[in-house]
């Protein structure tokens, strides 16, 4: 069976990116690799294996147009009202918490946080017992 390892977003502002991923969600550099026209940067931290693959085009000037096809990452927390105001003291502008219902049952809470590139993230706690923490 196959086993998911990474994914990859492209990021302008290095910096920027790897200071806003290790504020709020603990990841750090695991591997980097610097090409003559781009950089890898894979971050990972010790909850998980799977990486978030940062790629920097060298030659890029302007932002990148995400079109209508790109959803969201999302990471799983056991505590999402003490996620959401950690968030918000580290000035990192999360969106207000919302509940996900389906027939009455309650799927999850969740709120959303934009890194420097527009990128969406979706900071989730499940309702469902067993699905993931």
């Amino acid at each position: 069976m196959a086993k998911m390892i990474h994914s990859m977003i492209r990021i302008r502002d290095e910096k920027a990116s790897l200071a806003f991923y290790e504020k709020a969600f603990g990841l750090h550099v695991a591997d980097r690799f610097v090409f003559d026209s781009f950089t890898l940067i894979y971050l990972s931290n010790d909850e998980q294996t799977f990486e978030l693959e940062l790629t920097v085009n060298h030659d890029r000037d302007r932002p990148y147009d995400r079109g209508d096809g790109y959803g969201h990452l999302a990471v799983s927390v056991g505590d999402i009202k003490a996620e959401h105001a950690r968030f918000e003291k580290e000035g990192l502008k999360p969106e207000p918490v919302k509940e996900l219902k389906n027939e009455g049952r309650l799927i999850g809470q969740f709120f959303f946080v934009t890194d420097p590139d527009g990128y969406r993230i979706e900071v989730l706690q499940r309702g469902a017992p067993g699905r993931f923490v």
